[in-house]
């Protein structure tokens, strides 16, 4: 496993590898999921590079960029067990030097679900993918489907503008109850984790409604927020059902929908989907 710890050295060895580059971005406090999609790359790709970088442009002021996890040594050491080729881990001085000013926005997508709640959100993730995409110039991109919108952005940015990569949109990784892996997982306490499985409850509730005929998307949004209010330290930040490519909430599901939540458990905010049809 090679580290490139500067953008010089990443484009470097980039250049030595001739054959197709599969790459995942990461924020590090590595998990299941991000190692699910790292042994996905491999298989995909001859080589495999993971970025690791706690972005500060997707964070506003409130959140928790100072206090989001990082252990990059535990990080790098279950990186090398699963044979990446490269590890890329720039700093923030570098990505963003003195003057930096430009920036990728994507409309439409970007002001729902997650970006109404988090307005300045994915401008700081078009904008930092897009510029990992241009230093590890990668043919394939991976992704999980746990951060949908997410991937429908990075998707429609790279469709509008004709970058030469494919975005690969990989399973969602559940602990044994269901609960989506995430590292902000570790932010819960002993008590809010006990708590944090009634989403995907919530989930495969609507699935279960769905599979028995249901088409209403109402009357599914209002027994998934019953079910999670249930729940006395859950805050229900939204439920959607939407529109799989524009993510405009349906009224009546007659295609593909995507099915999403955030709910707050305490402080941690956590964000789960299936899609159904």
């Amino acid at each position: 496993m090679q580290i490139a710890r500067s953008i010089p050295e990443m484009k470097a060895l980039r250049s030595k590898c001739v054959e197709s580059v599969g790459f995942v971005p990461t924020m590090g406090y590595l998990h299941e999921g991000h190692i699910e999609l790292v042994r996905v790359a491999r298989r995909d790709n001859p080589v495999a590079v993971v970025s690791i970088f706690v972005n500060p442009t997707q964070f506003a002021p409130n959140e928790d960029y100072k206090a989001y996890p990082r252990d990059l040594d535990r990080d790098l050491s279950v990186l090398d067990k699963v044979k990446t080729g490269i590890v890329f881990i720039p700093d923030s001085d570098e990505m963003y030097a003195g003057g930096y000013n430009t920036w990728v926005d994507v409309q439409g997508i970007t002001g729902k679900l997650e970006g109404k709640s988090r307005p300045t959100h994915f401008r700081g993730v078009t904008t930092i993918c897009n510029k990992l995409f241009n230093i590890v110039q990668p043919d394939k991109a991976y992704f999980g489907q746990k951060d949908a919108q997410q991937a429908l952005v990075i998707q429609k940015m790279v469709a509008d503008l004709n970058m030469n990569l494919e975005v690969i949109v990989c399973p969602t990784i559940r602990e044994k109850d269901g609960l989506a892996m995430s590292s902000r997982n570790t932010y819960l306490t002993d008590s809010e984790r006990l708590s944090a499985p009634v989403l995907y409850r919530s989930l495969c509730m609507a699935r279960d409604m769905f599979a028995k005929g249901e088409r209403d998307a109402g009357i599914i949004r209002k027994a998934m927020a019953d079910l999670i209010s249930q729940e006395p330290a859950a805050k229900i930040d939204y439920v959607s059902i939407a529109d799989m490519q524009t993510l405009d909430e349906v009224d009546t599901i007659k295609s593909k929908a995507l099915v999403s939540l955030a709910v707050r458990l305490g402080k941690p905010r956590l964000i789960d989907n299936i899609v159904l049809g």
